[in-house]
């Protein structure tokens, strides 16, 4: 073994890499790593896009039983899923005497947690300040493009029932 090997780290010799092959990225190997990028995100989007068409969210054909009408004061909302719709995230609020309200708790910009703030009386989405009506879901402010979408409640028998605004 020569001296020059001798002081190669050893680690090199198990792996030669030449060093102006590692860092030297041509613009070809640029292009054509952005195209394959650019391929697979509009793939991806096209999937996305694909998979809502064919797969849309079902619809409740029957009422969902949610809670006990006790168990949510009036002011205050729960949160809950209903598992056989793709596991979309809800709000049940209670705004007053016999006046309650469902909608999906996912904001229509970006699909950002929304909760409702009694003191404020509005539906609020707290990662773009977006703000919603809690009587009806329309857009009140902010980047939201359209109302949440709303499940009709039914109360019976002090038990609050969800089901879909067309089946009530």
């Amino acid at each position: 073994m020569s001296k020059k090997d001798k002081e190669k780290p050893v680690w090199k010799t198990d792996f030669p890499i030449k060093q102006d092959e590692a860092t030297h990225v041509s613009r070809r190997e640029f292009a054509k790593f952005l195209c394959l990028l650019s391929g697979g995100l509009a793939i991806g989007n096209g999937a996305i896009a694909a998979k809502s068409l064919l797969f849309p969210k079902k619809k409740l054909n029957e009422e969902y039983f949610v809670c006990d009408s006790i168990d949510v004061p009036i002011g205050k909302m729960k949160a809950f899923v209903i598992n056989d719709n793709h596991k979309v995230p809800y709000i049940l609020i209670h705004l007053g005497e016999d006046k309650w309200r469902c909608f999906e708790q996912k904001c229509t910009h970006l699909s950002c947690a929304v909760l409702y703030d009694h003191d404020q009386n509005k539906i609020v989405c707290p990662c773009h300040k977006g703000f919603f009506d809690p009587e009806t879901g329309k857009v009140l402010q902010g980047p939201p493009p359209r109302p949440l979408p709303q499940l009709s409640v039914v109360i019976r028998d002090g038990k609050v029932y969800v089901t879909d605004k067309e089946n009530a």
